[in-house]
Parts: structure tokens; C-alpha cells; sequence
């Protein structure tokens, strides 16, 4: 819709002056060329994409060049189309474009460790020792039809490739049909020989060039990176593919378990498993995620905690158990908190939470310096873009009495003397903790207000932020801890402690009750909080009980979350980002592919995340019937 040029070649439309005019022109001419040159660069790769050479551009000989593989300007839902076109016309012909083998010697990180090395190949120079290697393909760069340079990245390592017609076995038509065949993301195996470009990069010369694995779809720019974050943590695959730091923090979380199995294998433990769905929801206090046994006809519970199971088998005769595993508590979901999470719990027969307060700094503090060679580490609290605080884990570690620690941080906040009742479990001093409560700013406790949420509230407000460094919290009133055993000088606390750094909760141990009598109190005063409306408040396993009447040694029980402890040590301030696949709210159309094209998939092949989708609602409707008659089932078991 340019304007028509007058005489002097400038438009002759009227009230427009003749810079104006010039400067519209200008526009409109950069335009089109842009869009001639963005169509043309989409038919180039649309032919690459579909393995023909009909819409490269030519060689200085006169033949088709090698495309480069840059597909920023195609159409993803027209490049999908092309590339399962490829693939199907290849399975037409009698090819197989997913092979069964590829012999690989070499790892490509195993080939940098070997051959990058000083002295081992000069520049412009290659070893006659041939090596084969695979991996994916995450950059393609075409000289002509004789030279290709491909990136190659596996196992967090990457080494480049510089395909040469001259050291090929291929002929050049055979060569630049491979080439032009190669895109992206794609899966090769290369069979050749080591050495350096002129410019002293180490490469592999191939001999044999293979696609093992077709990329369907496009695959994001490795420069870019994928950085919307729900795509990352649905598409996982995605965001290991491209952000070599995502691989680095599941590495480190490998780590921490590995340090923690180490430490107890060391000190005589016997790792075990025990049951992941259980009658009844015990072992903490927390909410439960329900299911039912189909052929019992039985209602059960996905475990909160294996601590009873644990126990039991201290009970038996293994005197120092322990298991890592995941636990499941149908709770909120934010920054620190998952639907499922990892934790390991261990139990030690003669102990108490004396040793396990030594435990835990020696374990924890040594595993920091092991992973980040230091005690003291730098985390982003606030974020990356807040300065770092620095948290220090040299022994030994700061321990504060709860309630007396609570008194003395209150009196200092509030202004005047405050002084909590030992005992939690009269009416009186539930009633002064909620007035407490309300007279601190910015705190509310919803129902049920029990003794116990109510004090946490305030512990949580008033020392957990005093916890930057590693802090252990101890002494906890027995309203809260019904499986720790009574303090031996404190009345009415308990010999628990939790261990807190960043302000976050990392442990939980105490001295384990073992007198039956007790345990069935504390149970009781359990199942009236329940009756008063709070969810996690424990239920009675007569069970355990039974096995506590048998005679539990005196014995130290710790339980550590891996995920947060994961969080420190790879300076993330979310849960997602040390969990592979988090819990994440379903999407209302489907879930975001970079690159998909849904409408474009082939027949008989609905797009996976369309079809993964409509699987989960339809299994969420035909399930909505049993879930009503599971919580009824419920009620009634908790009214008998």
C-alpha cells in the first residue's frame, strides 16, 4: 500500500512534506526486503527439513549447498509436518531412521577428558586413533558442500565436529544429501578420528556421520535457552537439553544423598525399605493424600513419614535403620513446600538427641565443605538480583531452648516481661498464647488454635528468623511432639530438636518415646485436636503401640529434608528448581510445547501433551465418584 511517486520521486500525496515522504518510502522498501528475505530463508530450510535439496540455495560449483540449520524463521508447525514427513518417506523407502545400535567408545566427556589435554593433539593436526562417539547435535555450520561444523554435547560435556568431504567415505552428492538431512536437536553417532581445528578447537574428524535419533521438533536456541519457567519445569527434558546449570543442580542433589548414605554406611546402618500406602496416615503430624485398594476394598493412605515402620523394626532387633525416600502430605505448595518430597529418616538404638544434635553438625557441615570446598557458603535468599547473605556451618552450631527463647525474644519485641506456662494442655494457656498472637503484628493463626499451631505461629515469627546460620530450636513443649520422649530436667517439654538455616526448617530429631502407656496418652490428645478440626493432628496405630508393649530401646530418631538441603547448596530459593518434575497446576490448553504444533501432527499421532492432558481429565471425572465414597469411608473410620 506504498504511496504512488511523483515526478521527482517522491510520493504526491498532499499535506506530507518531502522528508516525510522519503522516510516512509525508506520503510517501506527495508519491509519488503526483509519479508523477501525471511520467505526465502523459509523455503531453504522447509527443503533441508524435508530432506530435499529443491529449495537450497546453490553452491560456487553449481551444486545445492549444505543448509546451515537455522530454523528461527520457519514456521515450527510447518517445520513439525516436514520433519515427520522426512521420517515417514525414509521408513517408505526401506531406511531406519531410528536405528537399533551405535557402538560408542567414548562418552563425550570421556573424549574431552582424554584428548583435551595439552600436548596430546597441536592445532591443525589428528591422531590416526579412530573413536566413536554420540550425542546431540545443538549447532550446525555449513561451508559450502564440502565442510560442516556440528557442535556435539552429552553428559554435560560438548566437542565439536568438522565434517570434511575429503576425509568422508561419502562422494559429494552422498555427503551433501547426509547434511542437508541433519537438523537441530538431532541424535548422532560420529565414527572417526581426533584432533584440532587451525585454530586449535579439539574436534572429531568423521569418517561415519550417522542420525541415531530424528529431532521432530524445533529445538530452542542454545544462546536463549528456555526461560519461561513453567515450560521449564513441565518440559524438563527441554531445560536440561539447553541450560547446562539445571543439569549441575541434579548433580549436586545426587551428591547430597550420596554424602548422607555414606555417613550412615560408615557408622554401621542398614538402609531398608518400608510401605508407601498404610491404613493409617501416622509418623507425623500432617495431612494425608488418600487412595483405595480396589480388591481389599480398603481405604489407604499415601505414608506422611516412615517413622513408625522405623521403630518397629529398631524393636525387632535392627538397632540402627534408616531409609531415603519419598513422603507425601496433601498440604499447601510454595517456594519450600512440594506435594512429595525426599527426606531421610534414621533411628539409633541407644542414643539420644544429644547425639543426634552431634550428628548432624558433624554430617551436614562436612558434606557442605565436600560439595562447595568451603564451610561458608554464599545464598540468594531474596534472589539473584538481592546481594547473597552468607551462611556459615562451622562448628559448633547455636541452641536455643524454645520457650525460653520464645519468652526472651518477645519480652525484648513486646516491651514487658512475658512468660509462657509450661504446661500447653489447659485451656487457660491456650487461651494466653492466642492473645499473644493477636498482639503481635502481621501474625494470625487460622482455626483450629490449638496449643501447638498457636505456639508455632509464634516460634515461627519470633526465632525462626533469627536463624541464618545453622540454629538448632530444642525443647519443644509435649503438645507438639506426641513420638518424643519426656525431658529428663524440663517439665512438660520434650527432648526434640529442630535444626533451622536460612530460616527454613532442614531436620527433626528427638529422644523416641518408648513407653507404651505414654504413647497411647499422647495419641488420645491427639485424636481431640482432630476432633476439633485440625487436619494433621496424628491418629492411634494401636499397631505401634502393640510393638512399643514388646520394649523399644532408649533410642534417637532424625529425619532431614533433601530438598531443602539441596536448595543451599545450589543457591535456588525454590523447591522446583531441585525437583525434576515438580507438582504444577494443570494448564488450560494443554500443556506449552516450544515448537509444537498440535493441528500438524500425523495421523494416528495426537500431540503428546494434548493427548496426556485429556487422559488426566478424563481419569479425574471417572474418579470423582470413588474420591466421595473413599471420604466417607474416612469419616466413618475416624468417628469408630
Amino acid at each position: 500500500d506504498g504511496l504512488p511517486p511523483g515526478d521527482d520521486g517522491t510520493s504526491s500525496a498532499p499535506g506530507l512534506s518531502k522528508t516525510e515522504l522519503k522516510r516512509r518510502l525508506k520503510a517501506e522498501r527495508i519491509a519488503k526486503e526483509k519479508a523477501e528475505k525471511k520467505a526465502a530463508a523459509a523455503a531453504a530450510s522447509a527443503g533441508a527439513a524435508s530432506g530435499g535439496a529443491s529449495g537450497s540455495k546453490k553452491a560456487a560449483g553449481g551444486g545445492p549447498a549444505i543448509s546451515s540449520g537455522e530454523d528461527d524463521d520457519v514456521d515450527p508447525s510447518k517445520y513439525y509436518e516436514l520433519r515427520c514427513k522426512t521420517v515417514t518417506d525414509m521408513k517408505a523407502s526401506g531406511g531406519h531412521p531410528y536405528p537399533h545400535k551405535f557402538h560408542v567408545s567414548h562418552s563425550v566427556a570421556e573424549f574431552v577428558a582424554e584428548f583435551s589435554p595439552e600436548g596430546i593433539v597441536d592445532a591443525g593436526a589428528r591422531l590416526q586413533k579412530e573413536v566413536s562417539v554420540a550425542g546431540r547435535m545443538i549447532t550446525k555450520r555449513a561451508s559450502g558442500t564440502k565442510l560442516v561444523f556440528y557442535d556435539l554435547k552429552g553428559d554435560g560435556a560438548k566437542t565439536q565436529i568438522i565434517a570434511d568431504l575429503q576425509t568422508s567415505d561419502l562422494d559429494e552428492a552422498d555427503f551433501v544429501a547426509l547434511h542437508n538431512a541433519t537438523r537441530r536437536g538431532d541424535i548422532i553417532g560420529v565414527r572417526g578420528f581426533p584432533g584440532r581445528s587451525k585454530k586449535g578447537e579439539l574436534s572429531i574428524f568423521p569418517a561415519e556421520l550417522k542420525v541415531l535419533t530424528p529431532c521432530l521438533r524445533m529445538l530452542p536456541g542454545e544462546r536463549v535457552g528456555v526461560r519461561d519457567v513453567g515450560v521449564r519445569y513441565r518440559q524438563r527434558y527441554l531445560d536440561l537439553m539447553v541450560n547446562n546449570s539445571t543439569r549441575d543442580i541434579f548433580i549436586t542433589r545426587a551428591n547430597v544423598i550420596r554424602q548422607i548414605r555414606r555417613y550412615l554406611d560408615e557408622r554401621k546402618f542398614l538402609e531398608v525399605e518400608t510401605p508407601m500406602m498404610n491404613m493409617i496416615p501416622g509418623g507425623a503430624t500432617a495431612k494425608p493424600f488418600i487412595t483405595h485398594h480396589n480388591d481389599l476394598d480398603m481405604t489407604l493412605f499415601m505414608r506422611v513419614a516412615p517413622e513408625l515402620f522405623l521403630k518397629e523394626l529398631v524393636v525387632g532387633g535392627l538397632d540402627r535403620v534408616y531409609e531415603i525416600g519419598r513422603q507425601f502430605r496433601n498440604e499447601g505448595i510454595d517456594m519450600t513446600h512440594n506435594p512429595e518430597f525426599t527426606s531421610c529418616e534414621f533411628y539409633m538404638a541407644y542414643a539420644d538427641y544429644h547425639d543426634l544434635m552431634d550428628m548432624t553438625e558433624e554430617m551436614i557441615s562436612e558434606m557442605v565443605y565436600n560439595i562447595k570446598g568451603s564451610y561458608k557458603i554464599q545464598y540468594h535468599a531474596d534472589g539473584l538480583d538481592a546481594p547473597p547473605v552468607e551462611i556459615d556451618f562451622s562448628r559448633p552450631w547455636r541452641r536455643i531452648s524454645m520457650v525460653s527463647g520464645l519468652e526472651e525474644e518477645m519480652t525484648k519485641a513486646l516491651g514487658r516481661q512475658i512468660t509462657i506456662p509450661r504446661d500447653l494442655g489447659t485451656d487457660e494457656a491456650r487461651e494466653m498464647l492466642a492473645k499473644l498472637v493477636a498482639e503481635t503484628p502481621d501474625l494470625n493463626c487460622p482455626p483450629p488454635q490449638t496449643a501447638a499451631r498457636l505456639l508455632d505461629k509464634l516460634v515461627g515469627h519470633y526465632i525462626e528468623e533469627l536463624c541464618v546460620n545453622p540454629t538448632f530450636i530444642m525443647d519443644h513443649p509435649q503438645v507438639m511432639s506426641p513420638l518424643a520422649k519426656y525431658h529428663r530436667s524440663l517439665p512438660f517439654m520434650t527432648e526434640r530438636f529442630e535444626l533451622f538455616a536460612n530460616k527454613h526448617e532442614l531436620a527433626n530429631a528427638y529422644t523416641e518415646l518408648n513407653d507404651p502407656l505414654v504413647q497411647r496418652e499422647r495419641f488420645n490428645s491427639q485424636m481431640k485436636d482432630k476432633a476439633a478440626g485440625d487436619d494433621e493432628a496424628m491418629p492411634i496405630d494401636e499397631g505401634f503401640c502393640t510393638s512399643l508393649d514388646y520394649g523399644l530401646p532408649p533410642t534417637g530418631g532424625w529425619g532431614c529434608g533433601v530438598d531443602r538441603l539441596t536448595m543451599l547448596l545450589t543457591d535456588t530459593n525454590t523447591i522446583k528448581e531441585v525437583l525434576l518434575f515438580p507438582a504444577m497446576k494443570p494448564e488450560d490448553a494443554g500443556a506449552k510445547d516450544l515448537g509444537a504444533a498440535p493441528a500438524a501432527a500425523p495421523p494416528g499421532a495426537p500431540p503428546a501433551a494434548a493427548s496426556r492432558g485429556n487422559a488426566t481429565v478424563n481419569s479425574l471425572i471417572a474418579g470423582i465418584e470413588s474420591l466421595k465414597a473413599d471420604a466417607l469411608r474416612v469419616i466413618s473410620d475416624f468417628s469408630k
